[in-house]
């Protein structure tokens, strides 16, 4: 029976993922952070693991049992969050916590388990976003976290293939996930009177929410992320989700300056403070 580690099962892409793998015949490692998720998890019939995916040690712990196993076919780092809110007013300390969640633990979890991906000549699968390659006002944090995770697995591609192991990124457009939810209550913890930005906070909280706009299911994501991982030849890169061509293609297409002025009306930027 193939192995498939999946992060940040808790909800949206990563339950789904869990769900889907499983019923493909995979045996589910599924890890959470939280102990109540994770018991939900057990109860769902996955062998589930309460893990931070920045702590050295639990993944150590992890890698140890997985150990014992043949190896692992597929590992999808899935983890992630969204930090919302001018860059300024979340400062270095926002930064640090989007890119230690987002990608530092992309470079640390694939280090932990890469014995055990050699072993299988397996498949690592990191979830990025289109947020990478269409920049927006108010996610700066995310949408650099977002583009390093692109240029991460480009590296990782080329490093890893002498040893047989794939890699795959999956850049979603909007999913109906928590995402939206989340990221909004992490943009209402930042969105304060004495902020510069306050006269722009419904700008703010736009883009906050701009991830649920006709969502693509979580389950068809997953649906189509199995088909992909399940071909001879997976592909370097998959889109995924409502917006996920077309925002790339306005990126690339639309001079800087015509973008930015778009930019600026969809989330209230025109005016002058």
């Amino acid at each position: 029976m193939p192995i498939a580690l999946i992060t940040g099962c808790s909800s949206g892409i990563g339950r789904a993922l869990a769900d889907t793998f499983k019923t493909a015949g995979y045996d589910v490692w599924a890890t959470a952070r939280k102990p109540e998720d994770v018991q939900t998890l057990k109860l769902a019939g996955f062998t589930a693991v309460q893990l931070d995916v920045n702590d050295a040690e639990a993944l150590q712990r992890l890698a140890d049992d997985l150990g014992l196993q043949a190896g692992i076919d597929v590992l999808i780092n899935n983890a992630g969050y969204g930090a919302m809110g001018p860059l300024l007013d979340g400062g270095v300390e926002a930064m640090q916590r989007q890119f230690e969640t987002n990608v530092f633990s992309i470079v640390g979890v694939t280090k932990a388990f890469f014995p055990l991906l050699r072993r299988s000549q397996g498949l690592v699968v990191n979830i990025g976003s289109v947020s990478g390659v269409l920049v927006t006002p108010f996610a700066g944090a995310y949408c650099a976290s977002k583009a390093a995770v692109h240029a991460l697995s480009d590296a990782l591609r080329l490093e890893l293939a002498p040893f047989s192991i794939g890699v795959m990124e999956v850049q979603p457009g909007a999913i109906a996930t928590s995402f939206a939810n989340n990221a909004s209550h992490e943009a209402e913890r930042l969105i304060e009177e004495n902020s510069p930005w306050w006269p722009l906070r419904e700008g703010i909280r736009a883009r906050a929410r701009a991830s649920q706009n006709n969502p693509t299911p979580a389950t068809d994501v997953a649906r189509d992320l199995l088909k992909a991982v399940q071909q001879p030849n997976p592909p370097r890169l998959l889109r995924l989700g409502n917006g996920c061509r077309v925002l790339p293609l306005m990126s690339w297409l639309l001079p800087k300056g015509l973008l930015e002025k778009q930019l600026s009306k969809r989330f209230g930027l025109q005016q002058r403070l």
